[in-house]
């Protein structure tokens, strides 16, 4: 365990509480003793506080102890897991405040009853090694958390994000482009910019962006990538600066995440350049308009989003920060599958859940995700064209999905395209709403009866229908499910019997 101010307190802490409570002394005692106030004796115990010598020497003598023996970092054996705990990685790392309590706060729950918080902990440690859930798992699920709870929309990032385009002169609708924001990063900011190392690199080709802090700092942006992906690692780049984090990721897509304030901060930039880029005034104006055809239309949805000069994930991941705020349509789904045509693999590359559906989360271990999802569809029409005179042209669907086990609809709207450094294959992005009153009066189209229906699940192995045309896995984990059940009214009804 390192030595440094906090640990030092919440060693000192644990050891002044059990030394007290082996004693038989309460608080009042303790204080009467040493001559220090209860309140003060209490802080020292959460690990608030810690006392100048002279109040030590006075703690030890109260308690008879030792005086090294109280500021030493070393602690009964039966405490040692406790220590372990509070100095591993996860506890370091793991943003407590987010949900309004502090690292003290905890430490004053589990040191009541040490050995049983151990146990605990253990469990949760086996679990994650059964399911490879690492401590980057529960950072990432923290931040999804904190997206939760404020329906992804941040005012702060928005009015930032909204003062520098006023900076740049740009009007609601004008669309920066990548030369501009290159610009910015060279002019303000002082950027040597490349973006003719990482094509070429044989190990780093795949990276987006890779960031060196040196002066000047060095930005090596991937040429092969589209314009509208530049403006992006440019604008987020900005975002950096412009908001004025150090602590940050080095690469565009996580190679190693070493803390929470890394996943934080990325979060954050990102946030501003999606909102430097896609203006939140001009796409309401867009999207209402749009909401408003009485009939789904692909091309048109797809003039929308290009008119934006953006990707379909920047699109769709925008629509998820302004649609819940905006709209009122706050229970929605995002997801993003890759596609391998040549081995037909469908690897769900990110997610983000406002709604009620368990959307898969990539943790399950050999499940397959369900072939009626719009996505997987659309990929296989696209992967079909790749050889055809227009291969890199996105492709939009609509889909109306009845989830049969949590018997809820939803609207998904669904785009494809060629993953531009991943040569032959493809993505898919899609945004589910629940089909609630709100989405009603908002989205016309709602019951176009060009856009199909479908039940769907969330994965083959937890799916019962009996026709499906596109099952890749039979429903093992359904038909134990319904075993179970079997079972459990079996012995019911044995049990009833005289």
């Amino acid at each position: 365990m390192p030595v440094n101010a906090e640990n030092l307190r919440f060693i000192l802490g644990l050891k002044l509480k059990r030394l007290r409570l082996d004693q038989g002394l309460s608080l009042k005692d303790l204080a009467q003793r040493c001559g220090l106030s209860i309140s003060y004796l209490s802080e020292i115990e959460k690990g608030k506080k810690y006392p100048k010598a002279e109040k030590l020497i006075a703690l030890a003598e109260g308690l008879g102890v030792p005086y090294d023996d109280l500021v030493s970092m070393q602690v009964a054996e039966d405490l040692l897991p406790i220590k372990s705990l509070f100095s591993s990685t996860f506890f370091r790392e793991f943003p407590f405040d987010l949900f309004g309590l502090q690292l003290g706060d905890l430490f004053g729950l589990i040191k009541e009853r040490p050995e049983q918080a151990w146990a605990l902990v253990r469990t949760f440690l086996e679990i994650g090694t059964m399911y490879d859930v690492r401590v980057e798992h529960f950072l990432f699920a923290a931040l999804r958390s904190y997206q939760q709870s404020h329906a992804n929309y941040f005012d702060d990032l928005e009015e930032a994000a909204a003062a520098f385009r006023r900076r740049l002169g740009a009007r609601p609708g004008d669309v920066l482009e990548a030369a501009t924001l290159r610009g910015v990063l060279v002019q303000d900011y002082g950027y040597d910019i490349d973006e003719e190392t990482l094509p070429g690199h044989p190990h780093l080709g795949h990276f987006r962006s890779v960031y060196r802090d040196s002066t000047p700092p060095r930005l090596l942006v991937n040429g092969r990538m589209l314009p509208s992906q530049r403006a992006f690692i440019f604008a987020r780049e900005i975002g950096y600066r412009h908001l004025g984090y150090t602590t940050r990721a080095l690469t565009s897509s996580w190679l190693k995440v070493e803390s929470f304030e890394q996943v934080f901060n990325n979060f954050r930039a990102s946030y501003f350049a999606g909102a430097l880029l896609l203006d939140q005034e001009a796409l309401s104006r867009a999207m209402t308009s749009f909401f408003r055809r009485k009939r789904w239309d692909p091309v048109a949805f797809l003039a929308v989003m290009d008119g934006f000069r953006a990707t379909p994930e920047m699109f769709y991941y925008r629509l998820t920060q302004l649609l819940p705020k905006r709209f009122g349509l706050r229970d929605l789904y995002f997801v993003r599958f890759n596609h391998d045509p040549a081995t037909d693999t469908l690897t769900l590359a990110k997610v983000l859940n406002l709604s009620e559906v368990a959307v898969p989360h990539g943790l399950w271990l050999n499940e397959h995700h369900c072939r009626l999802w719009p996505d997987y569809d659309l990929l296989r029409r696209l992967g079909r064209r790749q050889a055809g005179d227009d291969p890199e042209a996105p492709l939009a669907t609509a889909q109306r999905s009845h989830f049969e086990e949590a018997g809820l609809d939803y609207f998904v709207l669904s785009t494809a395209r060629p993953l531009t450094l991943s040569d032959g294959k493809n993505s898919c992005v899609s945004i589910g709403f629940r089909m609630t009153d709100a989405f009603r009066r908002t989205v016309r189209f709602l019951d176009d009866p060009a856009v199909p229906e479908r039940t769907v699940n969330l994965t083959c192995e937890r799916c019962g229908l009996a026709d499906c045309p596109v099952r890749t896995a039979p429903p093992t984990l359904f038909r134990a499910a319904e075993q179970r059940r079997t079972t459990e009214a079996a012995l019911s009804e044995l049990l009833k019997e005289e």
